[in-house]
């Protein structure tokens, strides 16, 4: 029996292209948008979707035709005081500390370890099934959190793995989690 899960990188926002940090309200951009049309999905389109509860996740699931399920386990990282903040509008002490240790979160925001647990204990739930084709769409940071639990490495060194929007990460679940696929965003990107 295996678990199979296709975890796609929500499209791109605004935020994304300006070094913003994100809110849960952020749309997809016009270009963002135009490029989750064009993403293929195979026969992935036809596994049981769910999807991190901010709008560009949301928005990317309806672009791809997918009926989502809304799961709080995939949301993105908080980004506490700073959310929706550009990077120039930062305090230059607190932007550097963050920068020398960006797994630690911003300030009164969630970190890195917090989401790998959150998603951590999500993944487990999925493998405890014993079986399943999931597509899930969500954020950066979440498919770091789910490779740093699958493959057991310190989230910080997920942070050397660019997530780009509609970037592909698939695993699956036998008798532990493996890493089958990682493949760059981009709308010609079909598994």
């Amino acid at each position: 029996m295996t678990v199979r899960l296709l975890l796609l990188c929500a499209g791109a926002t605004e935020a994304t292209r300006a070094a913003r940090f994100a809110a849960p309200g952020d749309a997809l951009d016009p270009a963002g948008l135009i490029k989750v049309r064009a993403l293929r999905l195979g026969a992935a389109a036809s596994w049981r979707c769910v999807a991190a509860p901010e709008r560009s996740a949301r928005e990317t699931a309806a672009a791809l035709g997918l009926p989502a399920t809304d799961e709080p386990a995939l949301a993105d990282r908080d980004a506490g005081a700073w959310r929706g903040r550009a990077l120039a509008t930062l305090p230059a002490e607190e932007l550097a500390a963050w920068i020398a240790t960006p797994e630690r979160g911003a300030p009164g925001g969630e970190s890195l370890d917090a989401v790998r647990a959150r998603v951590g204990t999500w993944l487990d739930s999925l493998a405890a099934r014993g079986e399943g084709r999931w597509l899930a769409v969500t954020h950066a940071a979440v498919v770091r959190a789910a490779l740093a639990h699958a493959l057991a490495l310190p989230v910080a060194a997920t942070l050397a793995i660019d997530v780009a929007p509609l970037a592909i990460v698939v695993l699956s679940f036998t008798d532990r989690w493996r890493l089958r696929e990682l493949r760059r965003g981009g709308a010609d990107n079909s598994p």
